[in-house]
């Protein structure tokens, strides 16, 4: 059943999750967790540490499988796609580049040598087209990829996760080792981005001055559970559980 103009793209229904304890013991991750996420907006995951806004993700990419419950993809259980295809139209940015040694071309035909298929050259109108959305130039597909910058390899990260023309993007802390002026370039690219592509974007950030300026809507998680979800600027202007107001008045150093 595809997506309308109106229905979610992602669904996630009463899910669950643990992970194993030290002492053998399952300790919950997340419980009877649902929301949804549209095309076109951004929606940022905020919370202290520990509260399971990785480990969702982890979930929609399928990393992780929930214990109980399920994720829908334009209707469809995520389980019913092969892992490759799921991540074909779910692409990851995560916290740290995990860039491969070669030039940045070598990391942009990476998707397609897992997919064992053709791998597309510089002047491929592909490359060209996800270093365009990624605000990058031609000129850096010969550069070595790791001796970049941060904000360029996170770029670089972008277009690689661009170029099999996802319909959702998960970013885990993309702009966490960036300094505030490449922080908040790419937050703007992001931003253009989930327009233009009309992507649904899920940016997991403890930068809430991020948050509040590239998203649409901000769900706050705190130890597994949806506290509160909803428009971004309503959110943050009006809290309404002590939990977030709380949060939202932490120096920035003790979200972390």
């Amino acid at each position: 059943m595809p997506a309308t103009a109106t229905s979610p793209l992602l669904q996630l229904e009463q899910l669950t999750s643990v992970r194993p304890g030290s002492q053998g013991q399952t300790i919950p991750v997340l419980e009877g967790l649902t929301c949804s996420f549209h095309q076109g907006s951004l929606t940022a995951l905020i919370g202290p540490s520990g509260s399971g806004k990785s480990s969702l993700i982890r979930l929609i990419n399928r990393l992780d499988d929930p214990l109980q419950g399920r994720i829908l993809l334009e209707g469809l259980d995520i389980r019913e796609l092969s892992p490759p295809l799921l991540r074909q139209r779910i692409g990851m940015m995560l916290q740290k580049t995990h860039l491969f040694e070669g030039t940045v071309l070598d990391n942009l035909q990476l998707p397609f040598s897992y997919r064992k298929k053709p791998l597309p050259g510089p002047d491929d109108p592909e490359v060209i087209r996800c270093l365009t959305l990624a605000r990058l130039t031609p000129d850096f597909l010969q550069r070595d990829a790791r001796t970049l910058s941060g904000g360029q390899q996170q770029r670089v990260s972008l277009a690689r996760a661009l170029i099999s023309r996802p319909q959702a993007l998960l970013l885990d802390e993309p702009t966490s080792a960036l300094d505030r002026p490449a922080t908040d370039s790419l937050g703007q690219t992001l931003q253009e981005l989930c327009r233009s592509e009309q992507l649904a974007v899920i940016l997991v950030t403890h930068d809430l001055r991020l948050a509040e300026r590239i998203s649409d809507q901000t769900i706050y998680l705190e130890a597994g559970r949806i506290v509160e979800a909803g428009r971004t600027a309503e959110l943050f202007a009006q809290p309404q559980s002590e939990g977030l107001q709380k949060f939202l008045a932490e120096p920035e150093d003790e979200r972390h």
